[in-house]
């Protein structure tokens, strides 16, 4: 005889417990707490809490309102920090080549090493030397695009 496979449900149909209503209304007291809501907004949001019966009710009830303890300053650093970030990443096309031209430089190196211990009698001319060459004109196309990104994006 076949079982029936178990249904999970999601997250938002989900029934809340008690100690998540109770979580909830500490975050809405938190929120009165800083100012960002005002004593009417809490009473209603607080019974809406206490009749809360699955998560996405509880979910909706908060989801405007930030991280308890953040203010509106810490917010916005936190934005142009994640922003700055963004702005300093790479491009996928340059972190491709960069992985290609380092990964050529390495391995002509490490041939080049190789046949210079192996023959200590002959002396080899250091041709990895010309692959800084690409690598030089790769790191100026770099910097020229990140600083056209920079410059855009303010």
């Amino acid at each position: 005889m076949a079982r029936e496979p178990v249904r999970r449900p999601d997250i938002d149909t989900l029934r809340a417990a008690d100690v998540d209503r109770h979580k909830i209304a500490e975050q809405l007291k938190g929120a009165l707490d800083e100012g960002r809501l005002s004593l009417a907004e809490y009473d209603d949001r607080v019974r809406d809490t206490y009749a809360a019966r699955t998560y996405a009710d509880l979910l909706r009830i908060v989801a405007d309102l930030p991280q308890p303890g953040l203010s509106a300053e810490e917010i916005h650093a936190r934005q142009l920090a994640e922003q700055r970030r963004a702005d300093r990443r790479m491009p996928l096309a340059l972190s491709i080549l960069w992985t290609i031209w380092s990964s050529l430089f390495v391995l002509n190196l490490v041939v080049w090493l190789i046949v210079e211990i192996t023959t200590p009698d002959v002396d080899i001319y250091p041709w990895p030397v010309w692959v800084l060459v690409p690598g030089a004109v790769l790191g100026v196309t770099t910097i020229g695009v990140q600083s056209m990104r920079r410059r855009h994006n303010r």
